[in-house]
């Protein structure tokens, strides 16, 4: 099927869709990107729109720009979103200019493709108790990045200043992926840097829970169970939990099928 609009997106689970759950689709997820997809072919249905999401949960910088950059170049996109490099940044050790050397060498060869190419920066995780620590990383990070963006002429979608996300109520419950509310506004965040009018309505957002201070520390202890724990085995043991999955959608195919 020949398609007038492509859309690619790139990354890993920030990408990919974790957080937000939908058994009926591939991995499971849905996302911001199959969000934003639908929304574009949805607001100009006088072109035909092809969407593919190469992104994986757990991918570092290599694996992405080894992996998904010359992909995303065959299918010829007219537009391209990528964000990486943060699960580089949560590593016990980095080498930040490096790896923005190697990011930029990718985004070159998306620039050359002709595509819009917009870019995320990473998040100010200064609200998080245990991603705080990385904050310093991350803002040494998207100054580089900022630079990089700037010389191949594309565009920056500034995750780090969207302060909405300082509300807990859109991350899921594992507390480092978006729930489906945040999602939908990094969709619509992504919907307004490419000038769109049209935005997906937001849910309701349940109240803030009034907790004991037992109550906390309850929750902080399961967290740490279930998720972290898990989180740092798998780090430890030099695996990923992307490690057997494929791309949700690794061809062009129209979103709104």
């Amino acid at each position: 099927m020949e398609f007038s609009a492509r859309y690619v997106a790139l990354g890993d689970s920030f990408t990919e869709g974790l957080g937000d759950t939908d058994p009926a689709l591939p991995n499971q997820v849905r996302g911001w990107a199959d969000r934003a997809a639908e929304q574009l072919a949805l607001a100009h249905p006088e072109e035909s729109w092809g969407y593919a999401n190469l992104a994986i949960r757990g991918k570092k910088m290599k694996q992405i720009l080894a992996e998904q950059i010359d992909a995303a170049v065959a299918l010829q996109p007219t537009l391209v979103t990528i964000y990486a490099g943060v699960n580089d940044i949560l590593r016990p050790k980095v080498d930040i200019d490096a790896m923005i050397g190697r990011y930029s060498e990718g985004l070159g060869k998306l620039a050359s493709t002709g595509a819009r190419l917009l870019v995320f920066t990473g998040y100010d995780a200064s609200s998080s108790k245990v991603f705080a620590s990385i904050r310093g990383r991350t803002a040494v990070y998207n100054e580089l990045l900022r630079e990089v963006v700037e010389g191949h002429g594309a565009e920056l979608v500034d995750y780090w200043r969207f302060r909405e996300y300082n509300d807990w109520r859109l991350w899921g419950v594992d507390r480092m992926h978006m729930s489906t509310p945040g999602h939908i506004n990094m969709a619509n965040r992504v919907l307004e840097q490419l000038g769109e009018s049209v935005r997906i309505p937001m849910p309701e957002l349940p109240p803030v829970p009034m907790k004991t201070t037992a109550e906390v520390l309850k929750d902080n202890a399961a967290w740490t169970r279930e998720y972290v724990g898990p989180w740092v085995s798998r780090r430890l043991r030099g695996v990923s939990s992307g490690d057997n999955l494929s791309a949700r959608w690794p061809v062009l195919r129209p979103p709104l099928s």
